[in-house]
């Protein structure tokens, strides 16, 4: 199953997403920059290492993960997480913990469709992407 989000992702729809990163913490004009960004999601799968790419105009991050291990993640807001990523069924689950607080990022595909559900306290924004 976790080959299933293995490709390119592109951003196609985004909903609330400018709330999240106020959940977050980033600043007014990050989130400005953020908010009309069009990143892409580069999923490889090599050997049991999942890298993460996402990539924009604005700034491009890259992680590295095996499922089930806790590893540390430098977000593209500059947070310190601690971060673990599950497979929960047909959900990519990543969890970021930083100062007592805690957000999840819940990918799930559905064919050529990857929906990202991101979620911190009450807050939840979600990201359409098609396969490219």
């Amino acid at each position: 199953m976790a080959e299933s989000f293995v490709g390119t992702w592109n951003l196609k729809e985004s909903k609330n997403f400018d709330d999240y990163m106020k959940a977050l913490g980033v600043g007014f004009a990050t989130r400005q920059i953020g908010g009309l960004t069009k990143p892409t999601t580069i999923i490889s799968l090599d050997d049991g290492v999942f890298t993460l790419q996402t990539v924009s105009t604005f700034k491009s991050t890259e992680i590295k993960f095996k499922l089930g291990e806790e590893f540390d993640e430098t977000t593209a807001d500059d947070r310190k997480c601690k971060s673990l990523v599950t497979l929960e069924g047909n959900k990519l689950i990543h969890t970021q913990k930083w100062d007592g607080k805690e957000t999840t990022l819940v990918r799930e595909v559905d064919g050529d469709n990857l929906m990202l559900t991101l979620t911190l306290g009450d807050v939840v924004c979600t990201r359409h992407y098609t396969k490219g």
